[in-house]
Parts: C-alpha cells; sequence; structure tokens
C-alpha cells in the first residue's frame, strides 16, 4: 500500500484526523516510570494505547529520544506502533536537511532503522536533498513549509518577486510529487496561509502543528486546510495530549484529551459540509 492510500484508509476508518505527538521530557514523566529501565518507551506506549481510539497518527519527536541517548527506545516505540496498530501512520520528527550520501543516511536512518511511515525534512538544499527520500517508494515525506513559529517570519514570510517563501515551497513541491510521497507542514497560527497552500497543493496532505498549547485555531484551521473530502489534514497536538495527567491516571488523561480533540474537529468538519 502506498503512502497516500494508507492515510486515506485511517481517515475514514477512524473518522479522525487527530496525530499525537511524543515528545517525552524526563523531568515531566510520571514518578513510577522514572526508574523503569525504559521510561520513555513506557510512557509513550502507554499514551500510545490511550490515544489510539480517537487518532489517525503519531509524531515522535527524534530529538527528545537522541539528546539523552534513548534512540533504542525510539526505534521500540515505533515498532510498537507498526506492529499494535499498523494502520496509523508513525510519523518521524526528525527535520532532516542535506545532500548526497548523508542524505540518503538520514533517509535510511528513518524508514529503515526506525521504520517510520514518513520523516519530516528541510527543503532549504533543495531537490538534491530529498531525492534519497524519494528511493523509499512507499514512505510519506513531509516539507517544511510554513512553520508555526514567529521567528519563521524572517525566511518564510519573505517576499521575492512578489510570491513569499513558502509559497515557493509550496509550488515546488506540489511539481516534484509525481510519486505521491509528499506533505507539506503548515503551521495552525497562520490559518489563512495555510489556505493559500491548500490552494496551490490542491489535495496534497498537510501536516498541522501549532493547536493546543501554541494556540492555533482550530475553526481556522479547518476552514482553510480541509480538502474537498474534509480530510487532508494531521492536525497534531503534543503537550495538551500527553500531559493532560501528571499521575497513575496520566494514559486515562491523554485518552481523554485525544477524544475531545477529535470530536471537536469532527463537529467543525460537520459544519463544513
Amino acid at each position: 500500500m502506498d503512502f497516500y492510500a494508507k492515510l486515506e484508509r485511517i481517515w475514514h476508518t477512524q473518522d479522525s484526523l487527530v496525530c499525537v505527538g511524543l515528545d517525552p521530557d524526563y523531568d515531566r514523566l510520571p514518578e513510577q516510570l522514572k526508574h523503569q529501565p525504559q521510561p520513555y518507551f513506557e510512557f509513550c506506549r502507554a499514551i500510545v494505547d490511550a490515544t489510539a481510539p480517537y487518532t489517525c497518527a503519531f509524531k515522535p519527536q527524534a530529538a527528545h529520544f537522541a539528546a539523552v541517548g534513548r534512540e533504542a527506545e525510539l526505534a521500540a516505540l515505533i515498532g510498537y506502533i507498526k506492529t499494535q496498530y499498523p494502520d496509523h501512520i508513525a510519523l518521524l520528527d526528525a527535520k532532516r536537511g542535506d545532500i548526497g550520501s548523508t542524505a540518503e543516511y538520514y533517509a535510511q536512518e528513518a524508514y529503515v532503522r526506525y521504520g517510520a511511515d514518513a520523516v519530516t525534512v528541510n527543503p532549504y538544499l533543495g531537490k538534491d536533498s530529498i531525492l534519497p527520500y524519494q528511493g523509499y517508494t512507499d514512505r510519506g515525506i513531509v516539507v517544511l513549509c510554513r512553520t508555526s513559529n514567529p521567528a519563521s517570519n524572517w525566511l518564510q514570510a519573505r517576499t521575492e518577486d512578489a510570491q513569499p517563501v513558502f509559497q515557493q515551497v509550496a509550488a515546488t513541491v506540489a511539481e516534484w510529487n509525481d510519486s505521491g510521497q509528499f506533505m507539506l507542514v503548515a503551521g495552525a497560527t497562520y490559518p489563512e496561509e495555510l489556505g493559500v497552500i491548500r490552494q496551490l497543493v490542491g489535495r496534497m496532505p498537510l501536516l498541522v502543528p501549532g493547536i493546543g498549547a501554541q494556540g492555533g485555531d482550530l475553526a481556522a484551521v479547518l476552514k482553510h486546510g480541509l480538502d474537498d473530502q474534509q480530510t487532508g489534514l494531521l492536525i497534531s497536538s503534543s503537550r495538551n495530549i500527553i500531559y493532560a495527567g501528571s499521575d497513575d491516571t496520566f494514559a486515562q488523561a491523554a485518552g481523554e484529551a485525544a477524544k475531545t480533540l477529535q470530536g471537536e474537529i469532527n463537529t467543525l468538519r460537520n459544519k463544513n459540509k
């Protein structure tokens, strides 16, 4: 099954556009997990189990694991998702960007070592930095386009020849997308610009961070970002879900938070029909 087909299936079978970001922080783990041999894995596994009924994707953040030498737990986590929830998308948030053999190794890291369905990449070095990922024809390539952080304006919103850089990225990636592997990152904090991206790329899927802790407007995201099938989005929430609770009921709290977000999204989607 190709990447787009897997996305389409999980959107419809789960009736969900929710993507849970898995960003473990040791200081915020429940006390009962801190002394486990694999605390990051155990924390994220419990979150995955609790939220899976209400979600379509999981997005582990590579740096949260690698910075503290827990890459083996990241690999185990993605393996767990692929085994227990094989229809869900396992999206590695790594934001890789390089050329030549380095890019080939980054692609191998994401798709072979970790077994991810998709990985985030930076387009700054051009198509040479993207080609190695396209060799894995059943996997997704999620290109940074209009990120949710305000400091990104210096480049992404810069106007060259009357067209902001993020629009140039969106249009160029759409041209690259013969293989049907590409997604774009389009932040919830710029919903009208998200709408411009949607117009430029048609039904290309978009990963939308910035809901929750960053203050993105969910209604505006859906108004501007949904495709003509009322899908086309992975709406990512991390801290508001995984840290919804902090005691023995942390997983249950995460499940409730994911369920609430799914319900809010679907209510708004129904209004848009």
